[in-house]
């Protein structure tokens, strides 16, 4: 009996150290979760939602520039929240591909609030990615879980964001990068589908309309019908600051129709059109509009998997457990 007591001790620390490493583990690495902060914050999903919903009524293009900030935030060192902070010398803000990104304040309001409630809890990252959903919801567009618990990254530098996605990207470029970010050609298709909503400034079409592939001339894709009208919005050495709707239709509705532009030659923006340029995205393109092949019971709903594809990029590179920080205010660092 006496031979075996050492045994048991040796067995019994093992499987303490066992759950202690796991445990630890697991802090450190962390996962997402939906309803991360329900017993540590219980109100702060509702009173981002609120925020944006003040925001929203107050000007519909706020939801527009509240997903486009989380595209961009998730696109430069992951969903961490780094696009925020005020580093006037080298922030990644700064980066050309960053050009016209806004809605700190809105953020910041949000992050006041939260700090009120439950202080040092909710990142600004998390914040970002919440406001995101709620722009959407907001915009008649779907409601969906977004899991939560990110952590704030220390890091924001120019040179970081300079492989953004941009307006004048091939379609080979564009899936690369997609791909880089553990993202699909279908994220792609679905991602760009939140120019449902929103504008872009002509400085954005100069290339597209006026020196195409260096060619000096426009973009052959678009539609025959619609190259004066973008040309007489977006003249020739005019205001590059001129802003234009995304969609034509529906600027401040999401629904499908950013798709149908796209197909027909209505796109705005050169990225946007690129989406037909290839057979995998164009493939995806169709599959979503009525008319294709598929009928109504088998055609993939647009906006449920619009949704998971902003899951999907609300994952990228996030930090949890014990990595970054909760910051105090989202425009520093603690």
């Amino acid at each position: 009996m006496m031979k075996n007591k050492p045994i048991a001790l040796v067995l019994l620390a093992l499987l303490i150290f066992i759950r202690n490493t796991s445990g630890s583990s697991q802090d450190d690495q962390g996962q997402l979760q939906v309803g991360f902060y329900a017993k540590t914050c219980p109100h702060a999903e509702a009173i981002i939602h609120e925020v944006v919903r003040r925001a929203v009524v107050a000007d519909p293009r706020n939801a527009a520039i509240l997903l486009r900030l989380h595209f961009h935030d998730c696109f430069v060192e992951g969903c961490d929240g780094s696009i925020l902070i005020n580093n006037d010398l080298d922030g990644e803000l700064k980066a050309a591909g960053n050009a016209g990104v806004a809605g700190f304040d809105i953020i910041e309001d949000a992050k006041a609030r939260l700090e009120s409630a439950c202080a040092a809890v909710v990142s600004c990252a998390d914040i970002v990615a919440l406001a995101a959903r709620d722009a959407v919801s907001l915009s008649n567009g779907p409601f969906y879980q977004a899991p939560t618990g990110r952590r704030d990254g220390r890091i924001s530098k120019m040179s970081l964001a300079a492989d953004l996605p941009d307006v004048d990207d091939s379609i080979e470029v564009l899936k690369s990068k997609f791909k880089q970010k553990g993202l699909s050609h279908k994220d792609l298709v679905l991602l760009s589908g939140a120019h449902t909503i929103g504008v872009t400034a002509c400085f954005f079409l100069q290339n597209r309309l006026y020196n195409f592939a260096s060619t000096g001339g426009s973009d052959p894709a678009i539609h025959p019908l619609f190259l004066p009208k973008l040309k007489a919005k977006c003249p020739l050495n005019g205001d590059v600051n001129v802003r234009i709707a995304l969609d034509r239709t529906s600027q401040f509705i999401f629904d499908d129709q950013i798709l149908y532009n796209i197909r027909g030659g209505f796109a705005v923006i050169a990225s946007d059109a690129r989406l037909n340029d290839d057979d995998d995205t164009r493939q995806v393109l169709v599959s979503y509009l009525r008319g294709s092949k598929r009928s109504n019971k088998t055609r993939p709903s647009f906006k449920e998997d619009f949704t998971a594809a902003m899951v999907n990029m609300g994952k990228i590179d996030v930090k949890t457990g014990s990595k970054g920080e909760i910051r105090r205010v989202c425009s520093a660092v603690n």
